[in-house]
C-alpha cells in the first residue's frame, strides 16, 4: 500500500505555491508579504484576537487535510489503522524528528506538551532523599505542582525561585547561578523556554550548562517555543524537553512530543511500568493510548506550512508584532511590560500590568475594557509571584494595525488610571 501520508490535495499544493517568496529586506514588516500569509487562515472578525497562546489555529490547507483524514479514518476505521498504523506512525516520528533537528530515537509523539512534561518530571529517577529540585514562579502551574509532588514521590526538597522584575539576561542568569550555589544538592531543574504567562524567553542553553556543572539535569518546557522561535531542539543543550505541535507549528489540537537526548533514557522510568516497548526505548516513557489519528496524520501538512513560511520569518514577524505595541507602551505612565526589549529575551508573547493592577480581578477588568471598548481580545494569566498579568499573544495572521489598536486601548486606560 502506498504511504497515505504522502497524500496532498491539489488545493493544498496550490495554496503553498501561491505564497510569494519571502522578502530579502524588511522581512518582519513587509505588509504585502504578510497579507499573503494571512490569507492562509480564515478568522473571525468579531474581535481582534490577540490571545493565540492557548493553541494555534490551523491554516485552511491544514484544516482541509484534517477534514480529509477525519473522514478517511472514520470511513476505513481499523481497515486503515490495524494493518498500517505502525508504518504510518514511524513515518510521523521521522518527519517530526527531522524538523526538530534530532534523531528519531530521541522523540515520541504525545497529545500535548503537558503530557510529555508530566511524564518527564514524574519519571525522573536520578533523585535521592535530601536532593533539591528547582523551579521558578514563571513555570507552568501543573509543572510547578509536579515539582512539589516530588517531595512525596522521591523525598526531595523542592525550591521555588522568583524571576526578577524587570527581567534582564544578566539578572535571570544570576538568579539561577545564585540558586545553584545556595542549593548544592540540586539534581533537577525545570526551565520554561518561553514562559507561558509573560512570554519571557529564558537563556536555556546557558542555564543548562550551569546546571550540568553543578551536577543537575534540566527538563525544558518548550510548549511555547518550537515554531515561535527559530531553533533546533538540540540547541537547548538539555537532556529532556516537552513540546507542542498544536500551538506554533499549527497542527490540529492533540499533537505534542517528548524529547530525551541519546544516553538519557534510563534517567526516566518507564511510564507506570510500561512494557509495550523495550526498557531502553523512549516510547516506554509515555503512554498516550489511542490518539486522534486524524490530527496526527495531519502533522506532515502542518510541518509543510511551517517550513514553507520558515521559522526565521515566523520569529521575526511575531517579535515585530510584539515590539509594535510593547515598546511604545513601556513609555506610558503606569504600564509595566513584563519582558525586556532585548530580542534574545522576547518572542511574540508579552504580558503587561497597568497602574499596579496585579490581581485577577484587576487584570480581568483591563481585559474586559480592551474587549468591550476597543475590540481587542486578551487574557489574564497567573504565575509571577508579584501578581497576575494581562497576556498578549499575536499570531501570524495578526496585522500591525491590530497591535496599534491594542496600544490605543492601553494608552486610554493608562490616562484614565484604570
Amino acid at each position: 500500500m502506498p504511504d497515505p501520508l504522502d497524500f496532498r490535495t491539489s488545493d493544498f499544493d496550490a495554496a503553498l505555491a501561491a505564497l510569494p517568496p519571502a522578502p530579502t529586506r524588511a522581512l518582519a514588516t513587509d505588509e504585502h508579504y504578510w497579507h499573503a500569509v494571512r490569507g492562509l487562515w480564515r478568522q473571525s472578525d468579531a474581535l481582534i484576537n490577540l490571545e493565540n497562546g492557548f493553541w494555534g489555529a490551523m491554516t485552511e490547507p491544514v484544516k482541509a487535510m484534517f477534514h480529509y483524514w477525519t473522514e478517511r479514518v472514520n470511513r476505513e476505521t481499523t481497515l486503515l489503522i490495524r494493518p498500517h498504523l505502525m508504518t504510518l506512525y514511524q513515518g510521523l516520528r521521522e518527519r517530526v524528528a527531522r524538523e526538530m533537528g534530532c534523531a528519531v530515537e530521541e522523540i515520541e509523539l504525545t497529545r500535548n506538551a503537558t503530557e510529555a512534561l508530566l511524564a518527564l518530571i514524574s519519571g525522573y529517577n536520578r533523585l535521592a532523599s535530601g536532593d533539591t529540585v528547582l523551579y521558578s514562579d514563571l513555570d507552568y502551574p501543573c509543572a510547578k505542582d509536579a515539582m512539589e509532588w516530588l517531595r512525596a514521590r522521591r523525598g526531595v526538597s523542592p525550591v521555588r525561585i522568583t524571576m526578577p522584575e524587570p527581567a534582564t539576561r544578566e539578572a535571570v542568569l544570576e538568579t539561577y547561578a545564585k540558586a545553584l550555589r545556595a542549593h548544592p544538592r540540586t539534581r533537577l531543574v525545570l526551565l520554561s523556554h518561553v514562559c507561558f504567562a509573560t512570554g519571557l524567553v529564558i537563556p536555556v542553553a546557558e542555564i543548562s550548562a550551569m546546571a550540568k556543572q553543578a551536577g543537575a539535569d534540566v527538563i525544558v518546557d518548550a510548549a511555547h517555543s518550537w515554531g515561535q522561535l527559530n531553533f533546533d531542539v538540540p540547541d537547548l543543550d538539555a537532556p529532556f524537553a516537552a513540546l507542542n505541535l498544536h500551538k506554533w507549528i499549527g497542527a490540529p489540537l492533540g499533537c505534542g512530543a517528548i524529547y530525551i537526548r541519546k544516553g538519557h533514557v534510563a534517567s526516566i522510568d518507564p511510564y507506570l511500568g510500561d512494557t509495550s516497548w523495550p526498557a531502553d526505548d523512549i516510547r516506554a516513557r509515555v503512554h498516550t493510548g489511542s490518539p486522534n489519528f486524524a490530527a496526527w496524520f495531519s502533522l506532515p501538512s502542518a510541518l509543510d506550512v511551517h517550513v514553507r513560511i520558515g521559522a526565521k520569518a515566523k520569529e521575526a514577524r511575531l517579535r515585530a508584532l510584539r515590539d509594535a505595541w510593547a515598546k511604545p507602551a513601556r513609555e506610558l505612565r503606569g504600564v509595566q511590560i513584563m519582558t525586556p526589549d532585548d530580542p534574545s529575551m522576547t518572542a511574540g508573547i508579552t504580558a503587561f500590568r497597568l497602574n499596579g493592577h496585579a490581581t485577577k480581578d484587576g487584570c480581568d477588568a483591563i481585559v474586559a475594557a480592551l474587549r468591550d471598548r476597543f475590540g481587542v481580545f486578551t487574557v489574564t494569566r497567573p504565575g509571577p509571584d508579584a501578581g497576575e498579568v494581562v497576556r498578549v499573544t499575536p499570531a501570524l495572521f495578526s496585522r500591525m494595525s491590530d497591535a496599534e489598536r491594542l496600544l490605543e486601548g492601553i494608552a486610554a486606560l493608562s490616562r484614565e488610571g484604570a
